[in-house]
Parts: C-alpha cells; sequence; structure tokens
C-alpha cells in the first residue's frame, strides 16, 4: 500500500523537512485531514523517545 497524502492536507505536509516526509512517507499512511497528519507525528516522536 502506498502512503496517500488529501489535498487538504498536502499544504501542511510540504512545509516539514524532507527527512520527515520520507519517514511518513515510509509508514504506508492514508492523511485525509490535519488530525491525521498529527497523529503520525506524535508516534514519530514517541518512537524517537524510546
Amino acid at each position: 500500500m502506498a502512503s496517500y497524502i488529501s489535498p487538504e492536507v498536502r499544504d501542511k505536509f510540504e512545509t516539514l523537512s524532507v527527512d520527515l516526509k520520507n519517514m511518513i512517507m515510509e509508514r504506508d499512511v492514508r492523511l485525509n485531514n490535519v488530525f491525521d497528519l498529527i497523529a503520525v507525528l506524535e508516534e514519530i516522536v514517541a518512537e524517537a523517545d524510546h
């Protein structure tokens, strides 16, 4: 499955660093709204804390 970034979230997604965007895309996620984006960012932060 490939990640999907909805047009609603695309502008916010594009403001992220290239490394962060790549980390998100590797997760095969569907970002339909800003809450989905926040959730995946929180997961990445939680994993980095371990």
